[in-house]
Parts: structure tokens; C-alpha cells; sequence
């Protein structure tokens, strides 16, 4: 925990922590809630600093004993446990810094990129790249340099970022990779929430890393003990889609998209990676409203939510990009964070989890609406717009409630030869065994496939 006397906590001080010779292997920022932080290390003698830029421009630590200035630019931590440590630390404003603000409005913000070309945390990710010597670190700093490529990719890294539980999804999750990879030349680096990762798919992300030539990392965060914790499953791996964007990622990383393990893309990536979001930390895409047979499932436009709304669009969250940057900058995260402690203990309230909350908190947290090509399904947008669809989720259909792989290879044309290709590259590395795939008729009337039975709690709740 972090404070600063006579004044809430500095929400948003960037921390680093490292040893002597690599004073930065791992970063975070302070929550406002109790001025919380929290970094995975192993045990050991730590060294924790503010990070440059602005962290270390406007605060120093203080003495815990007798209240002096601390005139080192580190802080010894000693972790001798593998249960971790709660550390509580004080810092203060340095001598004429105390009335600045730590987060920088925007237009101020948007004043200083034109006067000094560079952001809120520029300074922290110029002096990280000369100091991170750690291999893996090392490799997740070439794969954000613009001329990094592995198989022939060229370009700026596309960071890509979802989230599987159970091996239906992690099929899934395998084919959404393929989709990617095969629309795109760019570098692609995909980060996993690795908590309900089966260990069979962590054994196969290396050997698919290294054959189609992507990089990966698998990510989580401990969920804080003040948070008001969600109960079942699948509730949770909605709840770490959107609760942990600002603190998940390194520091260095400033933008992300999220694609949900079921969807196939058919575009490059690249263009929505780009794209500008106007200052938005969030960007979604609208729900269709041109299949007129689901307007009864649209409880966005009665009742609560269209009051709520105020006449703004309710968004599909199978697909979203994060500015980590601006995230970052506004305290968006603290903010998601405050809504849904308030609204989670309400059982009537976020019933879908990961889409009610930014929805509901778009007044306070913008999101900019992405062009609706972005997101088809079938469900919601009917087939007269498919062909411009830029990619396809397979998401429920609460009129039918048709099987997913049903679903799937009806739908969408090349998700057949890409299930094939992911399933015997599966076979090939693991020595599974290679199921027939049923023919089409087959596919539509059988209730014998396995995949089918498997229970399936993510499409029995959302939209």
C-alpha cells in the first residue's frame, strides 16, 4: 500500500521494481483504493523505485522512522515467503512539485505531446528499454520495435489479448490465432490470461509459437482481498476481461485488443490496431440492430438501460481495443473498479458481467464506437451485412440456442479447414488422436459429438 499524508493515495505513481544490475524486470501503478499495488516476484532482495517520468519528477520516498526526506532512489524490499508480503510505504511531494497533479488533464497532456513529443509515461519507456536485461523481458522489448519480425512479418506489433477456460474454448482459441496470424504480415503478440489455461494448451503455445512464428505470454493477477469477489467461474474470467486492464500489461505496452477465443477474424488486425480512437480509452463495437427478429432480446432500448444510456449506443464486448496509455492517464481503471464495487453486490445488477460495466460506465469512462463491420454475428446483425464483416463471433443465440461448433461450421466458410489445422497441429505435438470430422449433415442433426455435450457456461450466459 502506498499513501501520501494529508492527501488520498497518489493514484496512478508508476512503481518499477528490479534488483541492482536490472533495476526494472517488473512495473505496476498504484490503485486509489487504499493506494494499492502488488507485483509477482519470487523471493529475494528487491530493490523498488519510482519509475521515471513523472513518478519520480514529482515524489521521493519518505523515512518510515523519523519522517526525513529519503534522498536514495530506491527502497530495499526483502521477500522471504512464497505467501508474498504486505509492504506499506509513504511518499511525498518533492519541494515545489506539491500543488502538480500526478495525472495530467488531457488538454495539458495533449499541450505537453506538441511542446516535448512525448506522453505521460514516454520517459519511463525510453529508460526501460536500456535497462531490461531479463530474456524474457528482453523479448517482449523486441517485440514492440517497429522492425521486429518473425516468418517474414514486418511492421509494428499487434498485441492481442483473450482469455479460454475449458479445452472447448481453447479450441476455439487456437482457431481465433490462426485467423489472425493468416490476415495479417505484421508481428503478432498474443497475452493469455493464464489462470484457467489447461496445461495441455500451455504445453502447445510454445510449439505453435514457434511454428507460425507469433510471440505470447501468459498474464494474471491476484485478485486484491477489498474487492468484492465474484463467486462462480465464469463470472471471474469476465470480471479479469475489464477490472485489471491498467495494472495486467507492463507498463510499456500502451495498446491492446481484445478478441473473444470464439471469434474468426477476416481482416488484418493491423487497421483496428491503428485506428484512432479520439481519445477514447475504451473503443467497442454497437450492437446490430438490422435482424428484426431479435428487437424483443434488445433490453438495451426499455427500461433501465435506456434511461441509462441517454441515448448512447449499448456495445458487444467480444471485441474491444484499449489505449493502455490513455487508460492509464484518466484512471479509467480506478474507475471501472469504484462502479463495479458498487454494483457487483447487487445480485440483479451486471448480469453480463465484462459488457454491462463498461456500458454502464461509458458517462464517465468513453468508449468510441467502432464502425459496426468490425463485429458480425449472426444472432444480432443477420446476413445482409456478412460479407463486409471484418470478423465473425459465434455468439449465442437466445431464440435457437444452438450449439457453438454447430454454429461454427455453418456460419463461417474457412472455419472447417481452419478447426482441421489446428486440430492436427494439436495432434501432431501432443500425440492426440485425430477425430473424423462429421460431414455437414452429420454436424447439423448429431447428438453424439463429444464437443457438443461438453458443458458450455459461457454461451448459456451471454448475449
Amino acid at each position: 500500500h502506498c499513501s501520501e499524508k494529508d492527501h488520498d493515495p497518489p493514484r496512478g505513481l508508476q512503481l518499477i521494481l528490479g534488483t541492482k544490475t536490472s533495476p526494472h524486470l517488473v512495473d505496476t501503478l498504484v490503485m486509489a483504493n487504499l493506494g494499492y499495488w502488488q507485483m509477482k516476484v519470487s523471493p529475494g532482495v528487491w530493490f523498488l523505485q519510482l519509475a521515471p517520468g513523472r513518478s519520480s519528477e514529482l515524489y521521493i520516498f519518505k523515512e518510515d522512522d523519523d519522517g526525513s526526506k529519503n534522498k536514495q532512489s530506491s527502497k530495499l524490499i526483502t521477500i522471504n515467503s512464497l505467501r508474498g508480503k504486505v509492504e506499506h510505504m509513504e511518499v511525498v511531494k518533492r519541494k515545489g512539485k506539491e500543488h502538480e497533479k500526478l495525472l495530467i488533464p488531457d488538454d495539458d497532456d495533449n499541450l505537453q505531446d506538441k511542446k516535448k513529443g512525448s506522453g505521460w509515461n514516454s520517459n519511463l519507456l525510453k529508460w526501460a528499454s536500456g535497462f531490461i536485461s531479463s530474456s524474457e523481458q528482453s523479448k517482449n522489448a523486441e517485440s514492440n520495435s517497429p522492425e521486429n519480425g518473425r516468418g517474414g512479418r514486418h511492421g509494428k506489433t499487434i498485441n492481442i489479448f483473450s482469455i479460454a477456460s475449458g479445452h472447448l474454448y481453447e479450441r476455439f482459441l487456437k482457431i481465433m490465432i490462426l485467423s489472425v496470424l493468416k490476415n495479417t504480415n505484421r508481428p503478432v503478440k498474443f497475452w493469455f490470461i493464464k489462470n484457467y489455461l489447461s496445461p495441455s494448451f500451455k504445453d502447445l503455445i510454445p510449439h505453435m509459437s514457434e511454428e507460425y512464428g507469433f510471440e505470447y505470454e501468459l498474464i494474471t493477477y491476484k485478485w486484491p482481498t477489498w474487492l468484492h469477489k465474484q463467486k462462480e467461474k465464469q463470472r471471474i474470467i469476465w470480471a479479469y476481461k475489464i477490472l485489471f486492464l491498467d495494472v495486467i500489461f507492463p507498463l510499456s505496452l500502451e495498446k491492446v485488443i481484445f478478441v473473444d477465443a470464439d471469434q474468426i477474424v477476416r481482416t488484418d488486425m493491423g487497421e483496428l490496431y491503428d485506428m484512432n480512437l479520439k481519445g477514447r480509452p475504451l473503443a467497442y463495437t454497437p450492437f446490430c440492430d438490422n435482424n428484426r427478429e431479435m428487437d424483443g432480446y434488445r433490453f438495451w432500448r426499455q427500461g433501465f438501460w435506456k434511461d441509462h444510456l441517454r441515448g448512447r449506443p449499448y456495445h458487444i464486448s467480444a471485441l474491444y481495443v484499449v489505449d493502455l496509455k490513455k487508460f492509464r492517464e484518466t484512471a479509467a481503471g480506478d474507475n471501472l473498479r469504484v462502479f463495479y464495487e458498487t454494483l457487483s453486490k447487487d445480485p440483479n445488477s451486471l448480469a453480463n458481467l465484462d459488457q454491462d460495466l463498461p456500458n454502464y460506465a461509458q458517462h464517465t469512462v468513453p468508449i468510441f464506437s467502432l464502425p459496426q463491420e468490425w463485429l458480425w454475428c449472426e444472432s444480432w446483425c443477420g446476413n445482409a451485412t456478412k460479407s463486409k464483416a471484418k470478423t465473425i463471433d459465434l455468439c449465442n443465440n437466445p431464440m435457437t440456442k444452438e450449439p457453438k461448433l454447430q454454429g461454427a461450421r455453418r456460419i463461417v466458410a474457412e472455419w472447417p479447414d481452419l478447426d482441421l489445422e489446428a486440430r492436427k497441429f494439436t495432434a501432431r505435438i501432443l500425440g492426440d488422436d485425430l477425430e473424423p470430422i462429421p460431414s455437414p449433415d452429420q454436424s447439423k442433426d448429431s447428438t453424439n459429438d463429444g464437443s457438443l455435450k461438453e458443458e458450455d457456461l459461457e454461451s448459456k450466459a451471454e448475449l
